[in-house]
């Protein structure tokens, strides 16, 4: 089994800043790919941004050139970096995880809540 725990979440004022991070543990054999989501109330999750083993990155269209995705193969871990947030970035973000067995995990989730 594979845990994940989120971190870095808040509130800010628009046009701040955060940085969310989430860490793997657990049996894990090898980390695929990594990436966020988020859930918006009433609304369905959506993607936000993926990066895969050898640092192939995928953005979705309404964060790019704000967010950036990084990954540290050695900490088991996937960040995301939030800038000029705005409050339609109000939302809980979920880590998601899939390692080579062909399975996927879930973080917990974060709440990011920007103020106008």
């Amino acid at each position: 089994q594979v845990q994940l725990v989120e971190s870095g979440g808040g509130l800010v004022q628009a046009g701040g800043s955060l940085r969310l991070s989430c860490a793997a543990s657990g049996s894990i054999f090898r980390i695929d790919n990594m990436g966020w989501y988020r859930q918006a109330p009433g609304k369905q999750r959506e993607l936000v941004a993926t990066i895969t083993r050898f640092g192939t990155i995928n953005y979705a269209d309404s964060v790019k050139g704000r967010f950036t995705i990084s990954r540290d193969n050695a900490k088991n871990t996937v960040y995301l970096q939030m800038n000029s947030l705005k409050p339609e970035d109000t939302a809980i973000y979920y880590c998601n995880v899939w390692v080579s067995t062909g399975t996927s995990y879930w973080g917990q989730g974060t709440q990011v809540t920007v103020s106008s």
